[in-house]
């Protein structure tokens, strides 16, 4: 997807329509899965629901910490996604407790940390949890074929137990005759390693930086290194132009996948794009990228409206609605657990068992701690520092001293 606004309507958050009739505006970013949803909630209820989405996260976060600093712009019912949870609770007199509109007997829809993360330190139940990311792998299966790798799912998972597997496979596809790249960018491999240690990565629970003694960064670089070194990458900056274009063109043949991606892949790649792609498991084993939270900001004129159609969408037949439009995993424990979720399949990802494949460990995950001013420092020394390593900007020693710098200077804000 490229990094514009995709649909942004209206300047205000709700008012009153013709008749009276309540009007509702929700803002997400990416791929929800929420149209049909908001046609069901708006035949039920006779509430009008507008949505506005953003289709890159760095522009949704700044329009949204802006709307909250100004007191106004804000939707009746704004996502929250998980780099910025803990910033967003710095503002928690912003947004409505979600417990005053009957929403804390909804606990048990939801993975315990899910829950816990939704609250302020004193109880405010500030955001309901969407989805959870998960973790695989998509491949053009008919690159790997062409390659002389295997190409069926349970196979190329044997491929790669370990990142360090996976350089070797890529090496591998690289001296073949195939005309694409073996992976798209080392942002998005990167930020999956970091994500599957559950523990911390940037900041330690009391909040200090420790990006230089950090296990995990260090970790996500060696690994990136040597797909930099090994010239496996197609140097594309993720989520911009030239990253759509490449994945309907066919660049490259491997990219991470939480749960989310098989959605953002499907509408770029297109139709010609179907049955070529498939999903194999991660390196490593597991881990979590993505999620959010819905909340109901004090600037909406409608807080009850909007604090119900917050709780249909994360309830779980909101829930699971989104994971039909979209594959958005669940976080939903008896979802995770169900025949809906498990034995669902993925036509355009030639018949995938995508619900096996990503609700597997999704019950065991342990999510890693973020930390306040995660999303910049993320954004400034994984998608910009790294990348301009990546692409022949800076040595690594440069790229690295920037990403030190940058997460410095975040930190002291």
């Amino acid at each position: 997807m490229s990094g514009t606004l995709l649909a942004a309507a209206g300047c205000s958050s709700g008012g009153e329509g013709a008749g009276g009739d309540v009007e509702l505006v929700v803002e997400t970013f990416g791929t929800f899965g929420y149209e049909e949803l908001i046609e069901e909630f708006e035949a039920e209820t006779g509430i009008s629901v507008e949505q506005r989405v953003y289709g890159e996260l760095e522009d949704y976060n700044e329009q949204l910490t802006r709307n909250i600093a100004a007191g106004s712009g804000l939707g009746d019912v704004v996502a929250i996604e998980e780099g910025i949870v803990l910033d967003v609770m710095q503002s928690a007199d912003a947004f409505h407790d979600l417990n005053d509109y009957g929403a804390g007997e909804m606990e048990d829809d939801f993975l315990a940390w899910k829950w816990e993360l939704g609250h302020t330190p004193d109880g405010q139940l500030l955001g309901l949890g969407t989805d959870i990311g998960g973790m695989a792998i998509c491949y053009r299966a008919d690159y790997y074929e062409e390659a002389g790798l295997p190409s069926d799912r349970d196979e190329v998972s044997e491929l790669w137990d370990t990142w360090e597997d996976f350089v070797e496979v890529g090496t591998e596809f690289a001296e073949s005759d195939v005309d694409a790249a073996f992976v798209d960018t080392t942002t998005e491999f990167s930020n999956a390693i970091m994500r599957q240690s559950g523990d911390v990565m940037f900041f330690d629970e009391d909040g200090e930086l420790i990006i230089e003694d950090s296990e995990s960064v260090a970790y996500a670089w060696d690994i990136a290194g040597e797909l930099i070194e090994r010239d496996l990458t197609a140097e594309l900056e993720m989520w911009s132009d030239d990253w759509t274009a490449a994945i309907q063109a066919g660049a490259f043949a491997t990219m991470p996948c939480p749960s989310w991606m098989l959605g953002q892949i499907e509408e770029n790649a297109g139709e010609d794009g179907e049955d070529l792609w498939d999903v194999a498991k991660v390196p490593g084993g597991g881990g979590n990228w993505g999620g959010s939270w819905l909340a109901v900001p004090t600037q909406t004129e409608h807080p009850e409206e909007a604090a119900q159609l917050a709780k249909f969408l994360t309830g779980r037949e909101g829930q699971l609605g989104a994971w039909k439009a979209r594959n958005n995993l669940p976080s939903s424990p008896e979802l995770l657990r169900s025949d809906e979720v498990r034995e669902h399949t993925n036509g355009y990802f030639r018949d995938a068992p995508v619900g096996e494949i990503y609700a597997e460990g999704a019950l065991e995950l342990e999510p890693v701690f973020f930390g306040l001013h995660h999303f910049p420092v993320q954004q400034r020394t994984n998608s910009e520092a790294l990348l301009s390593w990546e692409q022949g900007q800076a040595t690594r020693e440069e790229a690295w001293d920037q990403a030190v710098a940058e997460a410095e200077r975040i930190a002291r804000r």
